[in-house]
């Protein structure tokens, strides 16, 4: 357990004041936590140092034999409204190239990657609810859309420290983009759709979502649960960023990213496109 709760506001002051000026991270600000309680603990104490509006959590995957020790599989970060790109149509914002998409930022030095997901958008959810079916977490899902989350922290170990650690840093995440909706998505098979992610031209992997434990719905089922637990609110709208469908890749500055969705890989209104850039420091 983490010593003290001065520790654990120190190691989440770090880390935002290092999100804050664009500051890689050599090593860990402190005491690695031991259990994922200890890391949340830390992400508590970082959101309340953020100026900014938590729009959206992601939710990342535990593989085995972790999940085992951890007791789940799936661990949850916040997204907030400055790292949301809500694209106007199927291959820009508002101001972007098309044909390049936009600016996507992630700390130069530290860790970068970018992940192709399906985006839940959540409906009302009962404030009161702890326990959820994965019936009773689908039934909450308001719209699905395609996007990108762009995974990165200024530690560049994040991920190889374990889910513990990737917790404690916002689950590793620094930005969204917001794509197209899918039309009729109750029925239309999409963890089913084969996603393919291509970086500066090349195929860097690709899956489905029904690979998933309990695929995308069970995402949104341990989102609820985990945010329940921990007493956080889930508004209306709120957007769930719900997993790597074709595998988590890394990324450097300068570098062009295109995820594709659908069986028919190669429609328009099925891609996503981003250009990386080095995150700034904050005003």
């Amino acid at each position: 357990m983490m010593e003290t709760g001065e520790e654990t506001r120190a190691i989440a002051a770090q880390f935002v004041a290092a999100r804050r000026t664009a500051t890689a991270l050599d090593a860990y600000p402190g005491a690695v936590p031991a259990t994922l309680a200890d890391g949340y603990a830390i992400q508590d104490a970082a959101i309340a140092m953020i100026d900014d509006r938590i729009v959206g959590w992601k939710v990342g995957r535990i593989q085995p034999p972790l999940d085992a020790q951890h007791g789940t599989n799936r661990i949850v970060g916040p997204i907030f409204a400055r790292q949301v790109v809500t694209l106007v149509d199927a291959g820009a914002d508002a101001g972007a190239d098309a044909e390049e998409g936009p600016d996507m930022a992630i700390f130069a030095g530290g860790f970068g990657a970018v992940e192709g997901e399906f985006l839940i958008r959540l409906g009302d959810v009962d404030p009161a609810r702890r326990d959820w079916t994965l019936e009773d977490a689908g039934s909450v899902i308001d719209a699905v859309h395609i996007g990108i989350e762009i995974a990165s922290s200024p530690l560049g170990a994040i991920n190889r420290l374990g889910p513990t650690v990737t917790v404690s840093d916002f689950g590793n995440n620094n930005g969204l983009i917001v794509g197209p909706p899918i039309r009729d998505f109750r029925d239309a098979g999409f963890e089913h759709w084969v996603v393919v992610t291509e970086i500066d031209g090349v195929e860097a992997g690709r899956g489905m979502a029904s690979a998933f434990p309990d695929g995308v719905i069970g995402s949104v089922r341990a989102l609820l649960e985990t945010l329940a637990a921990r007493g956080i609110a889930v508004p209306p709208g709120t957007w769930v960023s719900s997993g790597a469908v074709s595998g988590v890749h890394p990324i450097a500055v300068g570098q062009r990213a295109v995820v594709r969705f659908d069986h028919d890989v190669g429609s328009e209104n099925e891609i996503v496109r981003c250009r990386i850039v080095a995150e700034a420091p904050q005003d």
